[in-house]
């Protein structure tokens, strides 16, 4: 989400940015201006006390000047659940009118052409980020078996008694809200790569569908064009009797007088 309010912004400056499961980042240091007055950027300085530019577009300030940063998976992911689906119904729409013959067959080439350039291109970053969001997926299902690792040696170090009990609520707090963290990202990443499939399988299902349709009419057209093709060369004896040949004969029969029926 750009940042389009320099109200929130200013009051935004030393206050901590989290990304989207509450994890602290870093602090906000400046921001970013480009030539026109428009923020495009916002600096962090991170717990390290390294400094990052981050884009305006994955940043979202809220009316308390709370800043919150938004994942590049889920910014493309997000563009990706709208744009693939809008070029098919493009797409389709492009069918029926030169179905209709709304347009000619040249400006529905180029058209088509164009779409399904754009559409291929929009599958392949799907692809790619699906690929990405398995890593990033990989790596929490790492962290969340880490953690709790790290919580039964906790459970251990307590029960010898080389741990006090505030000490261990604090601790176990702390691996309790990491997990919670973990596990909430993890869910993200599987809902995110799930959606991106059905979006893929339902495209590619309408494509099928489509060319399912464009096959069965093509063959009904070739059978009966077939049809009237063996039909206009079939010979003509076989459809009327010869005026030539002679008619059937007629036998009569006829009973003799005295004999009786048998």
């Amino acid at each position: 989400m750009a940042m389009t309010q320099p109200s929130n912004l200013f009051i935004s400056v030393g206050k901590q940015i989290k990304d989207e499961y509450g994890r602290a980042i870093g602090k906000v240091a400046s921001f970013a201006v480009n030539p026109n007055g428009k923020f495009d950027g916002v600096f962090i300085k991170q717990g390290d006390g390294k400094f990052l530019k981050y884009s305006a577009k994955h940043v979202k300030v809220d009316d308390n000047g709370e800043v919150t940063l938004i994942s590049k998976i889920r910014m493309t992911a997000t563009g990706l659940y709208d744009q693939i689906p809008l070029i098919w119904r493009k797409n389709q729409a492009l069918e029926e009118l030169v179905e209709k013959k709304k347009i000619s067959t040249e400006m529905y080439d180029d058209l088509h052409n164009s779409f399904d350039g754009a559409l291929n291109q929009l599958k392949s970053e799907a692809q790619k980020l699906m690929e990405e969001i398995d890593k990033e997926t990989a790596r929490c299902t790492l962290e969340i078996k880490e953690l709790n690792y790290a919580l039964v040696n906790l459970e251990i170090e307590r029960e010898i008694g080389k741990i006090d009990d505030q000490s261990y609520q604090t601790a176990f707090s702390i691996i309790q809200e990491s997990l919670k963290k973990g596990n909430l990202e993890k869910s993200d990443l599987e809902a995110m790569k799930t959606r991106l499939s059905n979006i893929l399988l339902g495209e590619k299902a309408q494509q099928v569908e489509q060319e399912a349709k464009e096959k069965t009419e093509k063959e009904a057209k070739e059978e009966v064009e077939e049809e009237e093709s063996t039909a206009e060369k079939a010979p003509t004896h076989l459809s009327s009797p010869s005026p030539d040949l002679p008619e059937p004969p007629v036998v009569v029969y006829v009973k003799e007088a005295g004999k009786s029926n048998v």
